[in-house]
């Protein structure tokens, strides 16, 4: 039945940007994997690429969360002469091959797209082949904080400049007729800035709260996770933000069950 059902009914699985929000992503997909929700393909940016990549190539859902559980976000610091960037990258580039090892695309056991941004283009950028890491890296890039990423050419960029939720991306790719999308939502906080860092990720927030009001909308099912307080650097709260995560697919698992007729 199964079989017929996954003819029928092609699930592509769109993870939105967020940082330590995004790690929510990990607890909606515990809930997908215990509810044997069909994924036929996933497409991420930013957070939602790193975590759908692990996801696609096989790693177990507990070591992803031990992963979470174990970071900080001063893993990622490594300060350079600011150019383009105040951070080089090279450390989180270092993060995601941990996570990854050092698989490809054509490891995946779900077919997946990274989506990034081309900054001198002003082109969103989809990648389903080519060197996995990079272009991770790049989609979690963000302009003025990591230094950018040169991949064929290109200039590229965190994908959550243009797509914090990628639904229009996935609306463009043939054979898929039901779209979950995960939104994990931005943390615009109101008070005083004194600081580069916090002008930069402010600025972060308050765009991506702006993307979100439209581009989430765009899915058959939407699961938005409600996380409060918890901004894109709060890594030390990574089992509330699974837990949000867990929580808000249980809210949705329902209709899409209803909607797939598992």
């Amino acid at each position: 039945m199964l079989d017929f059902l996954r003819k029928e009914n092609k699930v592509v699985l769109v993870l939105g940007g967020g940082s330590a929000r995004g790690v929510a992503h990990i607890g909606v997909l515990k809930v997908l994997e215990r509810e044997k929700i069909p994924i036929d393909m996933i497409i991420g940016t930013s957070m939602g690429a790193l975590i759908g990549a692990a996801y696609a190539i096989g790693i177990p859902m507990k070591r992803m969360e031990e992963k979470a559980y174990g970071f900080s976000a001063n893993m990622l610091i490594d300060p350079t002469i600011p150019r383009m960037g105040l951070l080089a990258g090279n450390k989180l580039e270092n993060v995601i091959r941990d996570i990854i090892g050092n698989k490809g695309f054509g490891d995946c056991r779900i077919p997946l797209a990274v989506v990034a941004t081309d900054i001198e283009a002003n082109e969103e950028v989809v990648y389903k082949n080519g060197e996995m890491i990079k272009i991770i890296r790049a989609s979690c890039s963000w302009p003025g904080i990591f230094n950018p990423v040169r991949l064929g050419g290109r200039l590229v960029v965190d994908g959550g400049i243009k797509n914090s939720v990628p639904t229009k991306i996935a609306k463009t790719v043939d054979g898929f007729n039901y779209m979950i999308a995960v939104d994990v939502g931005f943390c615009v906080r109101h008070g005083r800035i004194d600081s580069i860092f916090q002008m930069i990720l402010q600025s972060f927030q308050i765009m991506g709260n702006e993307l979100n009001k439209y581009q989430a909308s765009g899915a058959d099912a939407i699961i938005a996770v409600d996380l409060g307080d918890l901004d894109q650097t709060a890594f030390n709260r990574a089992s509330e933000a699974v837990a949000k995560g867990t929580e808000a697919a249980e809210k949705v698992i329902g209709k899409i069950k209803k909607d797939l007729h598992i």
